[in-house]
């Protein structure tokens, strides 16, 4: 019994050891090689970029002056494409910048203008004009009475809506007026005239009253008439009823000069004309009492400071504004 336990027991170290022992036919392994990392794409140049776009707004600096009276003229310096506006009407500068309002007969004591920026105000310096009763008067000159006088008067007022209806680019006053004929003035703006007399069409006697739109110059005739300012006509017509002669000549802005009872008429409609050119000479065509030159100046597009749309601005206080060369 002993015998075989000692039989077993050196059969178990023995395939213990046989296991243990490295079997002598397998070769041995080789080194393992390292797998090389992945290339790197290729980096492109960068190419420099363009410094950044600063984008300035145009300075606003609005300054305002001009003829500060009733029936004159504002003129506003400010920055090109900029908006100004006077008591609530509002206009842009054009490219040098320059805006101008009207001042009607009725505009109040102040007036106040304003950009984006700021507002300022500006003081309006009252009017008086004078009132007159002219007798002896032939009504029918200042009254369309027959059926071809009316007919007349008709198709005048036509001619002339058109052409207040078209509206031109200018300076306007920015460079100043200069009288348009060399004669001294006769009767100023804004006097109310009161006309009594007899009509010769219907023998009846008359009374008339109206406020005097323009600026008389006693022109003998044959006077010649110059472009107060740079401007375009618009309207050249030798027989309106009571204007006779006439040019309108826009200067832009919204001034249109208006010359009437001219004897003759030197330029046509489409003319572009330089401060001081011929336009026409005096004379006493339409519905006048004698030979004179009368100068209006119409301002359009203002309708928020007077009672009316449009209105007459006093040519004397234009003749006021400083002149600067024309180009």
């Amino acid at each position: 019994m002993s015998l075989m336990r000692g039989a077993g027991l050196s059969i178990l170290i023995a395939l213990a050891a046989c296991s243990a022992a490295p079997p002598t036919n397998i070769p041995p392994a080789a080194p393992s090689t390292p797998t090389p990392a992945p290339a790197a794409p290729p980096v492109a140049p960068v190419s420099p970029q363009p410094a950044p776009t600063i984008i300035t707004a145009p300075r606003i600096n609005t300054t305002c002056t001009g003829a500060l009276k009733q029936g004159g003229l504002i003129l506003c310096q400010t920055a090109p494409g900029a908006t100004v506006s006077l008591n609530g009407v509002s206009q842009i500068a054009d490219a040098a910048g320059a805006v101008q309002f009207g001042i009607a007969t009725d505009a109040p004591a102040s007036l106040t203008w304003s950009d984006s920026a700021k507002s300022g105000t500006l003081t309006i310096a009252p009017r008086t004009d004078d009132y007159s009763e002219i007798p002896g008067f032939d009504c029918d000159k200042v009254e369309a009475r027959t059926d071809a006088q009316i007919a007349h008067a008709d198709r005048s007022r036509v001619i002339k809506n058109t052409a207040f209806a078209t509206f031109h680019p200018g300076v306007g006053a920015a460079r100043g007026f200069t009288a348009p004929a060399n004669a001294p003035p006769s009767s100023p703006f804004g006097r109310t005239r009161k006309y009594i007399g007899v009509s010769k069409v219907t023998g009846q006697p008359c009374e008339s009253e109206s406020v005097h739109r323009g600026y008389d110059l006693a022109a003998p005739m044959g006077t010649v008439v110059v472009a107060p300012a740079d401007g375009i006509v618009t309207l050249a017509d030798p027989d309106l009823y009571y204007e006779g002669g006439a040019i309108f000549l826009d200067h832009g802005q919204g001034l249109v000069s208006i010359f009437m009872h001219l004897s003759s008429v030197d330029v046509k409609a489409g003319d572009v004309v330089k401060r001081g050119a011929p336009l026409a000479k005096s004379g006493n065509t339409g519905r006048t009492t004698g030979p004179h030159l009368h100068w209006a100046v119409k301002w359009r597009n203002a309708s928020t400071i007077s009672r009316d749309g449009d209105f007459y601005l006093d040519p004397a206080l234009l003749l006021q504004l400083p002149v600067t060369p024309t180009p």
